[in-house]
C-alpha cells in the first residue's frame, strides 16, 4: 500500500499537541513549579446544572427497556433540531429550515469533514492566521490554498483573494485573533461569493460571546448568504460541551453545485449522504443535554458562564495593555491577541513565559505565518488562576 503523501505536508504535530508536549516536558523537569495555562480554549466552569440534570434523566432512560435509545437519527433528534431552530434562528428573525440543521459531534469535526464533499481541484482561500484545522485538512487532500493575511494594517479584515477562490473559510468571532466583522464588512464577502460562484464555510463557534449589536451572530443575517454559505455551530464554548461533544452544521437547500457532467446537485443532500455513511450520530444523552441549553434555566446558566469568561478576558487584556502591549479581541470573543514585546518571535515569547513565570499561552505563528509576532491568551481559565497569571506577567516588565 501507499500512504496519502499530502499528510507529510502538515508537520508531525498539531499545534496544541506541540504546546502540550512542551508543557509536559517542562513539568517533568520542574515538578515543584505550578504552571498556569491561558493556552488551550478548554472550559473550567462546570457544565450548567440544567444540562447535567437533563443528561442524568436521559441516562436513566437508557437503563429502562421501554425508554432505551440505540443509534441516533443520522441528522439529529427532532427535539434538539426544533430547539435550535427556534432559539438560534426563528427568534432572531433568521430564515433557516428544519431539514437544513444537521447535528454532529462538534464544529471541529464538521469544518474538517466538509472537505469530503468538496472536489480536490477547488482552490481554497483561508484567512491567516486561522484555526489550524482549516489549513491542515485541505493540505491533507492536496488542494491549492491562498492565505488571506489579517493584520493590524488592514484592521484584521481579510482582503479578497488574488485569484478567484472556489471555497472560502471565514471564522467570526475569530479564533485566534478575537476580532469580528460587522454586517457591513461581511456583506461584501457574500456578494463576492455570489459573483464568483464560491462557497463560504462560516465558522460561528463563538457567536454566543458577541456583545456588540452591529456584529452578526449568523452569516444568514446577510442578504444572499443562503445561496453561498454553510454555517458551523458548536456547544463546546457556548455551553461547556468540550468533553460532551455536540455541534451542528446548517446547509441551506439553495446551495447547488455542478458535477463534471454538468448535473446540478444539492450540497444539503450531499452532506447528509456523507454523514449517514461516515457518522453514527451524537449520543442521545448528549443531545438531551444540548436541548436543555435552551431551557430558561439553561439559558441563564450558560449565559452566566460566558459572562464569567468575558470578565477574565477583560482582566487579561487590561493587564497586558497596562504593560504597554498592543492587544486585540477580548470584547466579542474569549481570546486576546497580543503583539509580542521587543520583536520576539511567538515561540520565543512562549518559552519566556513558560520558563520564567510558568504561564502558558499559544504562539501566534502556530495559526499561520501572519500570526508571527503575536500570541493568543484564552479567557477560559478560572478567575484565581487568571489573576495570578497576569500578576506573574507583570513581573517580566
Amino acid at each position: 500500500m501507499k500512504i496519502n503523501e499530502h499528510y507529510t505536508e502538515i508537520g508531525n504535530n498539531y499545534l496544541f499537541a506541540e504546546v502540550a508536549k512542551k508543557v509536559r516536558e517542562y513539568k517533568a523537569k520542574n515538578p515543584d513549579k505550578t504552571v498556569i495555562s491561558l493556552g488551550i480554549g478548554d472550559i473550567t466552569q462546570p457544565v450548567a446544572p440544567a444540562v447535567i440534570e437533563a443528561i442524568h434523566r436521559a441516562t436513566d432512560e437508557m437503563a429502562d427497556a421501554r425508554t432505551l435509545r440505540g443509534y441516533a437519527p443520522d441528522y439529529g433528534y427532532d427535539f434538539l433540531v426544533q430547539a435550535i431552530l427556534k432559539h438560534e434562528f426563528i427568534d432572531r428573525g433568521i430564515l433557516v429550515e428544519e431539514d437544513e440543521i444537521i447535528i454532529s459531534d462538534g464544529a471541529k469535526s464538521d469544518t474538517g469533514n466538509i472537505g469530503d464533499i468538496i472536489g480536490q481541484e477547488n482552490t481554497v482561500a483561508i484567512t491567516d492566521p486561522a484555526y489550524p484545522v482549516y489549513v491542515d485538512t485541505n493540505l491533507m487532500t492536496g488542494r491549492k490554498i491562498e492565505l488571506l493575511p489579517c493584520m493590524p494594517s488592514n484592521g484584521f479584515v481579510p482582503p479578497f483573494p488574488k485569484r478567484s477562490a472556489d471555497v472560502i473559510y471565514l471564522c467570526y468571532p475569530n479564533n485566534p485573533t478575537g476580532t469580528v466583522l460587522t454586517r457591513d464588512q461581511m456583506k461584501p464577502w457574500v456578494d463576492y461569493a455570489i459573483r464568483n460562484n464560491s462557497l463560504i464555510l462560516f465558522d460561528a463557534a463563538y457567536e454566543a460571546f458577541i456583545s456588540q449589536p452591529d456584529v452578526p451572530h449568523s452569516i444568514f443575517e446577510i442578504e444572499g448568504a443562503r445561496q453561498v454559505a454553510i454555517e458551523f455551530r458548536s456547544f463546546s464554548k457556548t455551553a461547556g460541551f468540550t468533553g460532551l461533544r455536540c455541534g451542528y452544521t446548517v446547509v441551506p437547500k439553495e446551495i447547488k453545485a455542478k458535477t463534471s457532467k454538468g448535473e446540478t446537485i444539492s450540497l444539503n443532500a450531499l452532506w447528509k449522504r456523507r454523514q449517514s455513511t461516515k457518522f453514527n450520530g451524537t449520543a442521545y444523552i448528549v443531545q438531551r443535554g444540548a436541548e436543555a441549553v435552551y431551557s430558561p434555566d439553561g439559558q441563564r446558566q450558560t449565559r452566566s458562564a460566558i459572562e464569567y469568561y468575558m470578565v477574565n478576558a477583560k482582566i487579561i487584556k487590561t493587564a497586558l495593555e497596562s504593560l504597554g502591549l498592543t492587544c486585540y479581541g477580548g470584547v466579542n470573543a474569549p481570546y486576546i491577541w497580543c503583539q509580542t514585546p521587543d520583536r520576539m518571535t511567538s515561540w520565543e515569547f512562549f518559552d519566556l513565559l513558560l520558563n520564567k513565570i510558568q504561564v502558558v499561552g499559544t504562539p501566534g505563528s502556530g495559526f499561520g505565518s501572519a500570526g508571527e509576532g503575536f500570541f493568543r491568551f484564552t479567557a477560559f481559565g478560572n478567575r484565581e488562576s487568571t489573576v495570578e497569571a497576569t500578576e506573574r506577567i507583570k513581573t517580566l516588565f
